[in-house]
């Protein structure tokens, strides 16, 4: 792998002071990578299909939901209130977060005490999961790790970034050249989820779905696409479906940008 390729996999995102003096040192790229933005519920198949059709077109992939529950990890680490929201962004103002692009994900985060946590396994625990609401509830927090969704895909060197998670389509990136809402029956998201957990049955996650879906509802519709998004309802596709249906508009964007050249 080369120096090149190795930075993008390992793409380390610095936050609090040292922010801006990156930003200061940091070189522009040489071309903006070709930016493929996907939201979607959970269990609507947005992270297992974003990472195959990433894998297929040769681009990178940043799941923004694992920084989400990397600082709700940090915030019971730490014994921070996850509903306060000056605690929670004073998570961000210490820690040093790191995520694969390529490859195997692999997510590290760092408290300002020099220990790096490996939290790839740990940060998708169930009761991890129920907590990433707390504290991504709160607008300062949601804006700042906005903005360095926005730099790793910058940063990354790579000649796309698919990008998922929640807002991605609207807030994070509303002018990315694909942007895809990936969306499925809270019935069928319940019996791929309850095949993820362990311990819980179908009406388990079904109703943990519901709560979610309740929640998320009071700040993101994920069920209408906002304009110039493509709907991608998998409830009655498969796993290869889904993906050839999310490589095949990536593909057909890429065909219009190369006339339009």
């Amino acid at each position: 792998m080369t120096d090149a390729a190795s930075a993008a996999a390992a793409l380390t995102v610095i936050t609090g002071a040292a922010q801006a003096e990156r930003a200061q040192q940091a070189e522009a790229p040489n071309a903006a990578p070709l930016l493929v933005a996907i939201d979607g519920p959970a269990g609507s198949g947005k992270s297992s299909v974003s990472r195959a059709a990433a894998e297929r077109l040769g681009f990178g992939i940043l799941d923004t939901g694992a920084a989400y529950r990397s600082l709700a990890w940090a915030a019971v680490e730490t014994s921070a209130d996850l509903d306060d929201s000056a605690a929670v962004a004073a998570i961000l103002d210490v820690w040093t977060y790191a995520i694969t692009l390529r490859g195997q994900q692999r997510v590290t985060v760092e408290l300002g005490d020099g220990v790096v946590h490996d939290v790839t396994t740990a940060i998708r625990a169930h009761d991890v999961s129920g907590l990433v609401s707390r504290v991504s509830k709160h607008p300062e927090v949601r804006e700042r790790l906005n903005e360095m969704f926005r730099r790793i895909v910058a940063e990354s060197g790579l000649p796309g970034v698919v990008i998922e998670g929640r807002d991605i389509t609207t807030v994070v990136a509303p002018d990315a050249p694909v942007r895809v809402l990936m969306t499925a029956s809270p019935e069928v998201r319940a019996q791929r989820r309850a095949g993820e957990l362990d311990g819980l049955t179908h009406a388990q996650v079904l109703a943990d779905i519901e709560a979610r879906d309740a929640k998320d509802a009071q700040v993101v519709d994920f069920f209408t696409p906002a304009p110039g998004v493509t709907l991608v309802d998998t409830s009655n596709l498969n796993f290869a479906q889904s993906v050839e249906a999310v490589v095949e508009i990536v593909r057909a964007a890429q065909g219009v940008a190369e006339e339009s050249e």
